[in-house]
């Protein structure tokens, strides 16, 4: 299969300052050893796209650790903003050559040679569920119309999931004003994917008739429970996304990359 692009999908780092552990995982490591795979394995990848949370406070020291090791990877990354990240204004601060916009959210439309990647800021400061303001929806309707004229397949990136995914706690911090988004996606054929962070598990389907994908987090793992409501976090194998897109078909494989403290099979 002559696939036209190959590229990574990365998700929820949540490093925090001076190598702290966050439910006894060194999330720094991690993502230094999930680059390490991606530099060893898929170094001929055209980026990586990382969908949220790359700090869990949302602190400087932090953001300047994040950008320090993805800066290490062989190809271009590429990020938007989680519930944890739009806490604060300090990824502002230490990215600043992402492409901002004047009020203080992230999406932009990026070309690809299989379509355009259009990434969507989907966080609200001091919540962890999800919302897309009317400024944030007219940039998407607007990037859409665009891509139709020209004749171009879209693949979409956000945080939050707009649909309930059956883990009752994570399902209460979706995004919210999820018939908003449809109203502007339905009617454009040409939407090929869309690409989620926040869940912390790799799940796949369709909504409204449009497949999707979520990741495993580089950091903790949720525990698959589709009864108990409660939050529960574990220390399964972390991942990426390795995702090739062709002319007809999108595959992608789930990766779980070496740790230095997995144990041998």
């Amino acid at each position: 299969m002559d696939y036209s692009l190959k590229f990574i999908h990365l998700s929820d780092l949540h490093l925090l300052p001076a190598r702290q552990k966050l439910h006894g995982i060194d999330t720094t490591a991690r993502l230094e050893a999930a680059i390490e795979c991606i530099c060893s394995n898929f170094a001929d990848a055209e980026f990586c796209m990382v969908t949220g949370d790359l700090a869990e406070a949302g602190d400087v020291a932090s953001y300047q650790t994040a950008r320090r090791i993805l800066d290490r990877l062989p190809h271009p990354w590429h990020g938007l903003m989680g519930n944890h990240d739009g806490r604060t204004s300090n990824a502002q601060i230490v990215l600043p050559d992402l492409p901002w916009q004047a009020n203080g959210s992230l999406q932009y439309a990026l070309e690809t040679q299989a379509g355009v990647f259009i990434v969507l800021d989907s966080s609200v400061g001091g919540v962890d569920s999800g919302k897309l303001d009317t400024q944030r929806l007219d940039f998407l309707s607007q990037q859409l119309g665009l891509s139709k004229a020209s004749g171009k397949d879209v693949f979409l990136f956000m945080h939050h999931v707009p649909f309930d995914i059956g883990i009752g706690w994570l399902d209460a911090m979706k995004l919210e004003n999820s018939a908003d988004l449809w109203q502007v996606l339905k009617g454009f054929e040409n939407i090929r994917h869309m690409f989620f962070g926040h869940i912390h598990r790799p799940t796949h389907g369709s909504w409204h008739g449009i497949p999707f994908s979520t990741v495993r987090a580089t950091a903790h793992q949720v525990l698959l429970n589709l009864e108990n409501t409660a939050s529960k976090f574990v220390d399964e194998d972390p991942s990426f996304a390795v995702v090739m897109v062709a002319k007809d078909q999108v595959v992608i494989h789930d990766h779980a990359f070496p740790i230095a403290d997995q144990k041998e099979p």
